[in-house]
């Protein structure tokens, strides 16, 4: 098994494919000379996904990113990266390269990524797959926070239905911010606004790779929990209502600040979305209804 292994670490440092492995943390676990190569890690590095992607689009090389703000990007991309079990899509690199990547994805959130170089094909048929791409990314895209939208959160909820038909629990939980009509209705829509991508960017930066947050409408949320039992998914949702009951997130007012309610539900033998939904709905109506800033569960 060892030599087998050897071998295998031998022929994917000898061919010209990008090969890399990310554990569910999104920590370079794996890549290969070509794949370092193309986004400048060294040889004993294993960095974080955003760290990698940040560092090099603040030096200008790595893949391209048309955008001015590296953190909005970032939070979109994160939204949909490693939430579905295979995803193939282009992808340019500042160098003129274009290469052609696959992401496939275990349970245990590892993922392995293959690309190839594919410069050479017809380049008059490039720019009709990237304004696919795009239009791809943003129709799972929540325009105002940046985080999925309502289509992208609840396609992954039906894929952990599908896998808790296998014996894969998962959770889902509901979040509303609290008293979010008074403070639209106080400080105006455009403060509401703030506090929506406060909230978002903040969940957001502690979400797992393996989960999906995103925002279904208004001042509501969806948090998609695969393979995770209703008492790891309540310490989860706590650890969030800690981090937001100390946000300050305007600058004009210091002293504002904001808390939501969760509604926890675990998946259960033939349910469907509407199922499911429906109790962690029920849970949230709970959380609000015990004095809200608190989660409750199904």
């Amino acid at each position: 098994m060892i030599e087998t292994f050897e071998q295998f670490l031998r022929l994917t440092h000898a061919t010209s494919a990008l090969i890399a492995v990310y554990d569910a943390d999104d920590r370079l676990r794996y890549a290969n000379d070509a794949f370092r190569s193309v986004y400048f890690i060294d040889a004993d590095e294993t960095p974080l996904w955003p760290d990698l992607m940040r560092r090099n689009f603040e030096l200008g090389r790595g893949t391209v990113i048309r955008v001015a703000d590296f953190d909005e990007w970032l939070r979109s991309t994160q939204s949909r990266r490693g939430k579905i079990g295979f995803r193939a899509f282009e992808t340019d690199l500042v160098d003129g390269r274009w290469l052609w990547m696959t992401e496939a994805v275990q349970k245990n959130g590892w993922m392995l990524c293959i690309a190839s170089d594919i410069t050479s094909l017809r380049a008059d048929e490039r720019s009709v797959r990237q304004d696919r791409d795009l239009a791809i990314k943003a129709s799972q895209t929540d325009e105002l926070t940046g985080v999925a939208n309502r289509r992208f959160v609840m396609a992954r909820i039906e894929d952990m239905l599908a896998c808790a038909q296998d014996g894969d629990a998962g959770c889902l939980a509901v979040f509303d911010i609290d008293n979010f009509k008074y403070i639209n209705d106080r400080l105006g829509h455009h403060i509401g606004d703030v506090v929506l991508r406060d909230f978002a960017h903040r969940i957001h930066q502690i979400v797992r790779r393996t989960d999906c947050f995103g925002r279904v409408g208004g001042e509501e949320f969806l948090l998609v929990m695969p393979r995770t039992i209703l008492a790891d998914a309540i310490v989860i949702i706590e650890r969030m209502l800690s981090i937001i009951r100390t946000c300050r997130p305007l600058i004009e007012l210091p002293d504002f600040s904001y808390t939501f309610s969760a509604g926890i539900a675990a998946s259960q033998a033939m349910d469907t979305v509407s199922d499911l939904y429906r109790r962690a709905d029920e849970a949230l109506y709970a959380a609000k209804l015990n004095g809200r800033d608190r989660a409750c569960a199904a």
